[in-house]
């Protein structure tokens, strides 16, 4: 255990760094084990991995270890995140319990987490970051899946739990590097590097950068992304401390949208009671147009933190991120060739396709504040948040709808055909162009109480004002719409003894009318009052050994005034939502050689309060009602080792009305590793090793991904 008295730049997903310093997240489980986590112990440690067990995590804001958090999380940590090489959120997902993953119609993160949908709610070290891209993991420290409403402590949204990255920070006391490089059998590759140069004593520069060329099993299939990451952090004198961060992304790839369903008799058939499966037979087949299927993102992010300690009990930390992003989004993509508004016959072996152009320009400022008090009343012992955001969102987007020439309209049926033809057509006019200001201040406080050494009772509420002016230029409307919302949460722990936790929790979210990207906002939704969200959840959490948890959680969440469409010609019924589960996860090391991350979830996702179908229930979209995973590494040797991992979800629907359904699917993967020395590994990734035929990820009922066929991945690290 290498440890030196000089404190770290910390990972910001706490909510301060002062706190990370005096338990530092870098560190393993069994050090912070053995050092019992002393309150005022200010550490770094250099180069340790800590497995994959994470010891905290963003959920309270405070430095309070998983165990006392009364909220399920899962922790991706860097370790397993290498030795899966994943890349992508949806990639981490598949190995979440309770969590899937969303086409996001081939040009964006999109998730379903306990039964609600979002394109939104992802955060990176805390702060907001929810505009459509695809997120890259190549200078992640950690990825944390929080579960259940989460508004108290991120604010609107997150009705069924975020996504936050913790990104990788400056290391003052020692000089690293690393270097990877990867490629797979489908020709994709990608370059990384990772290297951190003190400055000085108390400083040091961290910088992170990313190359990667795309291609998969889909024909016509590419694109690239590039990505750099330089961080600097200081500490000023001993009650001052600095971090300054700029990233920039470019990444530009084909846009895919999948298969449709298959299409019965007189292209009808599809029901509730006989609904239709995916199209067999075109795997590979892009339902589109190479070179038109496209979209492009440009981001900047620059972000300053800053903290001060007033005393050994009172600090404070502020954060404030600006964000400009430009990106485009162009697509021919099948549809449903079911629906009611289908304005052309649909024949045999036919598919029926649209498109559209859309734009989006953003700039995103928010400021976040942190003040923490930690002491004693009595006998009771306290950890005081009181905190504040204010931010700025102002957004233009535009869409552009597609013209056949042989229609004369935006839709077409073609021949199926592999590849399939598709005829001319232009983008000549706009079907929406709107503009939106979004103005929010936040104020929260929370306060973890401990009572004697059994005990403790966490509560906090947070008020929301969410000002929202859009000028819907194509309909020539101004529209605004003001909220104000409290968010309130209540946790409560029993500790039998200091490795055990028994919790029950109360948490409470809401979401404007104007959706997930406040785009949506019409005369009709601007006087509707947000939609809510309720969860109710039971747990025990069991750190078996000092590097071995196990979770398990039964919860019931209530999502209500939820507008759900029913057709395609857009008519909605005010409904809401019902999700009961089960979840159950075992993280960590079984023994010094053998690491596992198993996973269990049971989600019974029920539509409520909407119209039937021959009066019976209809279930939550893209919902599996099991899912189970496991990765599991063993080190047969220091130098040699091998991994197994294995997914399995059960059918799930891929819209409201349940007329299509996604099949269940199993898939295997497999790892082997050897270190050629102390410096450079080598590492050979297989990706469903047994040529599953599966589709794991679904946008609508004709937009329908296909799963890679086997593939495999070789990756060499150098280290120096």
């Amino acid at each position: 255990m290498n440890i030196v008295p000089r404190r770290s730049f910390g990972n910001l997903a706490s909510a301060s760094l002062i706190a990370i310093a005096a338990v530092p997240l870098q560190a393993s489980a069994q050090e912070i084990w053995e050092e019992g986590m002393a309150d005022d112990q200010e550490i770094i440690v250099t180069g340790e991995k800590e497995g994959y067990v994470a010891i905290s995590s963003a959920g309270l804001k405070t430095n309070t270890p998983l165990l006392g958090t009364p909220q399920t999380v899962s922790v991706v940590t860097r370790e397993q995140l290498d030795d899966q090489a994943l890349q992508d959120i949806g990639d981490i997902l598949r190995y979440t319990p309770g969590a899937s993953i969303g086409q996001g119609e081939g040009n964006r993160d999109q998730l379903t987490i306990r039964g609600q949908n979002t394109t939104a709610d992802f955060f990176v070290d805390g702060i907001r970051d929810d505009v459509q891209y695809f997120r890259p993991l190549y200078n992640i420290e950690r990825v944390e899946i929080h579960k259940g409403p989460n508004a108290m402590i991120f604010g609107r949204g997150g009705g069924g739990g975020i996504v936050n990255r913790v990104t990788k920070s400056p290391i003052a006391d020692r000089q690293l590097g690393e270097v990877t490089a990867s490629v797979d059998s489908f020709g994709a590759y990608y370059l990384s590097g990772d290297l951190n140069l003190p400055v000085g004593d108390t400083a040091a520069f961290r910088f992170n950068g990313l190359y990667e060329e795309f291609d998969n099993h889909r024909d016509f299939y590419d694109g690239r992304r590039f990505a750099v990451n330089p961080t600097f952090g200081a500490e000023l004198d001993d009650n001052n401390r600095i971090l300054l961060s700029y990233e920039y992304v470019d990444d530009d790839r084909a846009v895919d949208r999948g298969n449709p369903a298959e299409l019965r008799a007189a292209g009808n058939g599809c029901s509730f009671s006989d609904p239709c499966g995916p199209l067999a037979g075109y795997r590979d087949t892009l339902f589109g147009q190479p070179g038109t299927n496209r979209t492009t993102l440009q981001a900047h992010i620059v972000k300053l933190r800053v903290e001060h300690d007033f005393s050994d009990q009172l600090s404070f930390s502020s954060t404030t991120q600006y964000g400009d992003y430009d990106k485009l989004y162009r697509n021919v993509y099948p549809v449903d060739a079911r629906s009611n508004d289908i304005r052309l016959t649909p024949v045999a072996n036919s598919a029926t396709l649209d498109g559209y152009v859309d734009t989006t320009d953003r700039q995103n400022f928010i400021t976040q504040g942190n003040l923490l008090w930690t002491g004693d009343t009595g006998a009771l012992g306290h950890s005081l948040l009181l905190g504040y955001e204010i931010g700025q969102q102002q957004s233009a987007n535009a869409r552009r709808d597609i013209l056949f020439a042989a229609s004369n309209d935006d839709q077409i049926v073609v021949p199926l055909t592999d590849p399939v033809v598709v005829p001319a057509f232009t983008f000549p006019a706009f079907s929406r162009s709107t503009r939106s200001d979004l103005k929010f201040l936040s104020l929260y406080i929370q306060d973890q109480i401990s009572i004697g050494d059994h005990f403790e009772i966490i509560g906090g509420v947070r008020f929301d004002r969410f000002d929202l002016d859009v000028n819907d230029i194509q309909s020539s409307l101004l529209l605004s719409r003001t909220d104000e919302k409290f968010s309130p949460r209540f946790g409560a722990i029993y500790k039998p003894q200091e490795n055990i936790s028994i919790y029950a929790s109360y948490a409470k979210s809401f979401l404007p009318r104007s959706g997930d990207q406040f785009l949506t906002l019409s005369p009709a939704t601007a006087n509707l009052a947000p939609e809510t969200f309720e969860n109710i959840e039971f747990g025990v959490k069991w750190d078996l050994t000092p590097a071995l948890s196990l979770t398990a959680a039964l919860f019931r969440l209530d999502r209500d005034d939820q507008a759900i469409l029913l057709d395609n010609q857009g008519n909605t019924t005010l409904s809401g939502s019902r999700t009961e589960g089960l979840e159950l996860q075992l993280v960590g090391k079984l023994t010094e050689r053998w690491q596992i991350n198993a996973g269990y979830s049971y989600l019974d996702g029920q539509q409520r309060n909407a119209s039937t179908v021959g009066g019976q229930d209809l279930r939550l979209f893209q919902v599996p009602e099991h899912m189970i995973s496991l990765w599991t590494k063993y080190d047969f040797t220091d130098q040699f080792a091998g991994g197994l991992g294995v997914t399995h979800q059960s059918s799930q629907f891929a819209t409201n009305d349940n007329s299509v359904r996604i099949p269940a699917f199993t898939r295997v993967d497999a790892a082997l590793y050897y270190d050629l020395s102390e410096k450079v590994q080598v590492q050979l990734n297989i990706e469903n090793l047994f040529d599953e035929t599966y589709f794991p990820s679904v946008h609508n009922n004709d937009n329908i991904s296909t799963g890679e066929p086997l593939n495999v991945r070789l990756t060499v690290k150098f280290g120096f």
